[in-house]
């Protein structure tokens, strides 16, 4: 107990020390590796856009023009190291992959003009917004939600972060991905419908964005079917880059 003199009153002011108590051990902190040291950026929320490439909306059976963009998440313990082997996931026989420039964001923001939408951001990284196509179908046909086809354990493979302090915010540059040695997608990022501080700032309309937040940014054209043993290679120039192969779906999780 603390007692505080002030005028002519003695305020006694009693500090607690309160420490939760969980019904059980909670799961540790999601997180992506920062490039060039041991720490990591920790994870709050994945918001990932769609269609904002032209030519992608085309090929997704889409009209590119320019309107709002919508939006979807992932969980953040979907998001996963862009190496190594990745588990080919349950319950789908057309497995695609979408590669992305990531936003990570550090900063307070709600109601975001796009003027000011970059002094959110903390740096950047290159991510693969994998997805269960079959059951994205099917969904879309039935007007139902997305979740089980974009958010689905390991789904958003994310390389090392870079600091803006290292690359500031790119605008424009080369972002591609290939298939054992054979380009997929291959696009550049002046070509996204809506800019990084655009795509910001329309989050920021819907929630307030929060410190460990991550953007998926849209990916371009040439989307496609992923295998067991396919070895995927990509990046975005100046950002960086990953490889990690397919694994094998575990016994009794194949799709029918």
């Amino acid at each position: 107990m603390t007692t505080v003199q002030q005028g002519p009153s003695i305020f006694k002011v009693i500090k607690v020390s309160i420490m939760a108590e969980f019904v059980f051990t909670p799961p540790s902190q999601a997180s992506v590796a920062v490039e060039g040291g041991s720490q990591r950026f920790p994870i709050r929320r994945v918001f990932c856009v769609g269609r904002n490439y032209a030519a992608h909306a085309r090929e997704m059976g889409k009209d590119p023009d320019r309107e709002p963009p919508f939006f979807f998440s992932k969980p953040a313990d979907a998001v996963i190291p862009a190496d190594g082997a990745i588990p080919y996931p349950s319950l789908t026989s057309n497995l695609h992959h979408e590669v992305e420039l990531v936003v990570a964001i550090s900063g307070h923001g709600a109601d975001v003009s796009p003027k000011d939408a970059l002094e959110l951001v903390w740096g950047y990284g290159v991510g693969v917004d994998l997805t269960r196509r079959d059951i994205q179908d099917v969904a879309k046909k039935l007007s139902r939600p997305w979740d089980w086809a974009k958010g689905f354990d390991s789904s958003a493979p994310c390389s090392p972060l870079r600091p803006v302090s290292k690359v500031g915010h790119p605008s424009e540059g080369r972002i591609w991905l290939d298939v054992n040695g054979t380009v997929r997608q291959e696009g550049n990022l002046d070509e996204q419908i809506w800019s990084v501080a655009d795509v910001i700032s329309y989050v920021s309309q819907a929630v307030a964005l929060q410190p460990g937040d991550l953007i998926y940014t849209g990916t371009p054209a040439g989307v496609g079917v992923l295998n067991p043993g396919d070895v995927v290679h990509g990046g975005v120039e100046g950002i960086g880059q990953f490889t990690f192969t397919i694994g094998q779906q575990a016994d009794g999780l194949r799709a029918n």
